[in-house]
């Protein structure tokens, strides 16, 4: 590693490391580790940290971020800020979370799709009370009543929760999770300020829990996270110790507002170039798909300066290409990879 480069945490090389270890402490107004411990996470079951990455981690193990990329990413990981990153789509912005996590060890990305009817509450629990009050009802029927351990029983509470994405990324952790908020730029016009106090405060309340608590052992509900886990909450608040790693995508298609701008990490990705088309064609396709479509890609990245593209839709042009071998390849695939921004 140059001089120049021995600060950089994440070096966006496709190896695991322990790059974590030397992190710094974080700035005074981003420390969060001084906090008690409201929350109280399970160890996973193998006593393992680490979490499988699915079918993102070959993608993760190709990226390869350009100099200013690896700037603001590790940028966002000494400060302890979410990083803003925007650019078109297929620009390699969910890529990165998953980069992030593959080689920092970090475990599985928490992914939040947004849509236009996504609220602060889906990212952060849910409470199933019909679920709950149809259980009070058949138990009540077999004659167990509020009977400990029952549905209707306090107890019993936090088996109807389930924290979101969010809300899973701020228990407290000994190192942070990657949380991915894609598209935020989908959402109705006030989710990004919604996310501001969560984002700067690194806590919340579940009121179910709060109002109860006092009547809970120890305070303390299981609830279940976004991957399924069991976690104890105390008091019925959840607090990060370690900021999670926060990535908003947006594909540009809205301005964000001034606060959650300056709380934000902005990074902006370019047009993908040829080489960062072929690793996306080659982590989901393989080599040879992507040195026989080299021609495709190059068709693609021409057209993409004058026309909205997809690269789902050089995938699908790709891979049908190759899978059926179709006499007239070329045609085939400028019919699967028609403009997005014109109608026929």
């Amino acid at each position: 590693m140059t001089e120049s480069s021995e600060w950089l945490i994440y070096r966006g090389a496709g190896e695991p490391h322990d790059g974590m270890s030397r992190l710094p402490p974080p700035p005074p107004w981003r420390d969060f580790s001084a906090r008690g411990a409201e929350t109280v996470q399970e160890p996973d079951g193998d006593g393992s940290r680490d979490r499988r990455l699915g079918a993102h981690r070959h993608l993760a193990e190709l990226h390869r971020p350009g100099a200013e990329e690896l700037d603001m990413i590790n940028a966002a990981l000494y400060l302890r800020r979410p990083l803003l990153v925007t650019g078109s789509p297929g620009a390699g912005k969910s890529t990165l979370a998953h980069s992030v996590a593959y080689e920092l060890g970090l475990g599985d990305v928490l992914r939040w799709s947004i849509v236009s009817r996504s609220t602060l509450q889906d990212g952060l629990y849910h409470y199933d009370a019909i679920a709950r009050l149809q259980d009070v009802q058949i138990a009540a029927q077999g004659g167990y009543g509020g009977a400990a351990g029952s549905p209707g029983s306090v107890e019993a509470i936090g088996g109807y929760i389930r924290l979101g994405p969010l809300g899973t990324a701020l228990l407290p952790s000994d190192t942070p999770r990657v949380l991915l908020i894609d598209e935020l730029d989908k959402s109705d016009i006030d989710l990004p300020n919604d996310l501001l106090n969560v984002l700067e405060e690194g806590e919340f309340e579940i009121p179910e829990l709060r109002r109860l608590a006092d009547r809970l052992p120890d305070g303390e509900a299981e609830v279940l996270t976004a991957d399924g886990t069991k976690v104890r909450v105390r008091d019925g608040r959840v607090r990060c110790t370690s900021f999670p790693f926060v990535v908003l995508t947006s594909n540009g298609e809205r301005d964000f507002p001034a606060p959650l701008m300056r709380r934000c990490v902005h990074l902006e990705l370019g047009r993908p170039d040829h080489n960062r088309l072929a690793t996306f064609v080659r982590a989901h396709l393989g080599d040879e798909a992507a040195r026989a479509g080299d021609d495709l890609i190059a068709r693609f990245l021409e057209r993409s300066h004058s026309e909205l593209l997809a690269t789902d839709q050089l995938l699908n042009a790709l891979y049908l290409t190759d899978a059926a071998a179709p006499p007239s390849r070329e045609r085939l695939a400028d019919l699967l990879i028609q403009r997005l921004d014109r109608p026929r």
